[in-house]
């Protein structure tokens, strides 16, 4: 039953992200905002059609910690869907993503209509300084900045932590928000596979700012994947 249940979703998922992505495709030429609202109603589409097919339940802790102005969020990448879920309860959310993704049809030219952050992975210092640039411009309007710091998925604890969130941290000024999950558990980084249960992403009390580079980011990892691994056991 979990496999079926997993392979309708996929075709259910596909089917309608595609019908949705070229219906609004008009919106392109709208302003940015309107694109953004439909996004996030995709998004809670998206959650309401998991729970029917795959009885997985989507719950969002902790958003006390999330302000509805510019912030920093930290979060913890398990899985495609940590990318999409979040979205419906952001309120004008900015990813920070590899540069290579604008180049995706349809995908790249929303990215780019959002303002979303595309990064040069090869880009080194020069790249860094153009993230925090974009990420200062962002937050000045009120959006709030998504960084995953592992920088891809990663479905087992240990993965070393990129240090594009450093940056920001340290050159932004503001407190740093970790977004814990447990995603993982139920849609796997990688096959089609979906198991029933629950997903939870928890929003932790800030990390103010201030703090040396290397006590930050013990600070982070060591919240990050201690509130992933509790959630893990539920």
């Amino acid at each position: 039953m979990t496999a079926f249940r997993s392979w309708l979703f996929a075709l259910l998922f596909y089917a309608f992200s595609g019908v949705v992505a070229l219906a609004i495709l008009p919106l392109l030429l709208a302003p940015r905002r309107w694109l953004m609202a439909v996004i996030a109603a995709w998004s809670r589409g998206l959650v309401v059609l998991l729970r029917l097919v795959c009885a997985i339940r989507v719950e969002f802790r902790g958003l006390e910690h999330l302000p509805r102005g510019g912030a920093l969020i930290a979060a913890k990448h398990q899985c495609m869907f940590d990318t999409m879920a979040p979205l419906g309860v952001f309120a004008d959310a900015c990813y920070v993503l590899r540069r290579e993704l604008l180049r995706i049809p349809v995908y790249g030219w929303y990215a780019r209509k959002t303002r979303m952050i595309a990064v040069d992975r090869a880009g080194g210092a020069s790249a860094l300084k153009r993230m925090v640039a974009e990420a200062a411009q962002r937050l000045g309007e009120g959006r709030q900045v998504v960084i995953f710091p592992e920088g891809t998925r990663t479905p087992e604890p240990g993965a070393p932590y990129k240090p594009g969130v450093a940056g920001l941290y340290r050159d932004l000024g503001v407190p740093c928000i970790p977004l814990a999950t447990n995603s993982g558990a139920h849609w796997p980084a990688h096959g089609f596979t979906r198991r029933p249960g629950l997903i939870v992403y928890e929003f932790l009390p800030p990390i103010a700012p201030g703090m040396p580079r290397a006590a930050f980011m013990r600070e982070l990892r060591d919240r990050l994947e201690g509130a992933s691994a509790a959630l893990a056991a539920l």
